[in-house]
């Protein structure tokens, strides 16, 4: 039987982003599924440590592989839900490959527990980007120009930006009616983003104690990563015991790196690891 990777894809950025990455490892023989959009159906809303989306996901893994352990993998929002996923359903999985989704523990944990119950979160979170960010476009073109022209998808591999163009857009009907006939808007809705940032799990090592992942977990870091550096690496590393490999760019390098960053991912579903 055909092995299945099941992909999770960060906050922000639909699975059709990563579409280079899906022919790679399709081209490696694996059989790969993803969720289109996490957090968009009703019937899993985004709510605080993200239950519902991870139920979202175990119910997606019933659907579409049914009585297989599947190999979960996950960037950002995607790997913290695929840990999650795996951690409370081991039945359903495998092993885990986080990217860039470092564990927050300890004092950092706490501190942004404190944050959350004083209100004070929002002012530091990547909401306050997510919140105003533009969402709307005369057509699918000048949504194309507005993103080039951003430092941080300028770094981009050219095929993945037209990837996220053509997935992260769609039909701005209001706007058409209204006389722009080629109107488009993004199409992971800015408030789903924002309350999906806002609600980031501050006690998962507790969950994780409560609920050990059923099989190895490895984990893909960017030498640049931002997110990194604030949430560290001690629980991480330790999660791991050690599987930890190295990409060079940001927190986005799978989108800057999408050929790397594919060939990482099937070394660690080899096992084939150098402890870091």
């Amino acid at each position: 039987m055909q092995r299945t990777l099941v992909f999770n894809h960060a906050n922000g950025f639909p699975s059709g982003t990563y579409r280079v990455l899906f022919d790679l490892w399709r081209a490696a023989g694996w059989r790969v599924i993803a969720l289109p959009q996490i957090g968009h159906d009703p019937a899993y809303p985004v709510t605080a440590h993200w239950p519902r989306l991870r139920e979202q996901l175990t119910r997606f893994i019933e659907a579409e592989a049914p009585g297989q352990r599947v190999q979960l993998v996950g960037h950002s929002l995607g790997g913290f839900l695929s840990l999650m996923a795996a951690a409370r359903r081991p039945d359903l999985a495998d092993r885990v490959v986080m990217i860039d989704s470092p564990v927050v523990a300890g004092w950092r944990a706490h501190s942004l527990q404190m944050l959350k119950v004083t209100g004070l979160y929002k002012r530091v979170s990547p909401s306050r980007v997510s919140s105003g960010r533009r969402w709307q476009w005369p057509s699918v073109e000048a949504a194309h120009a507005h993103f080039a022209a951003k430092a941080v998808f300028a770094r981009w591999d050219p095929r993945v930006l037209r990837d996220y163009i053509a997935c992260g857009t769609e039909p701005d009907l209001a706007l058409r009616a209204a006389g722009q006939p080629e109107a488009v808007r993004l199409a992971f809705h800015r408030d789903i983003e924002s309350r999906i940032y806002d609600t980031l799990p501050h006690r998962l090592t507790t969950y994780l104690r409560r609920h050990p992942p059923p099989g190895p977990v490895s984990f893909i870091a960017g030498t640049q990563s931002v997110e990194l550096r604030q949430a560290g690496l001690a629980a991480t590393r330790a999660l791991t015991h050690g599987r930890i490999e190295w990409i060079e760019g940001s927190h986005l390098f799978p989108m800057e790196k999408p050929d790397e960053t594919a060939a990482a991912v099937l070394r660690a579903l080899d096992a084939k690891f150098e402890v870091a």
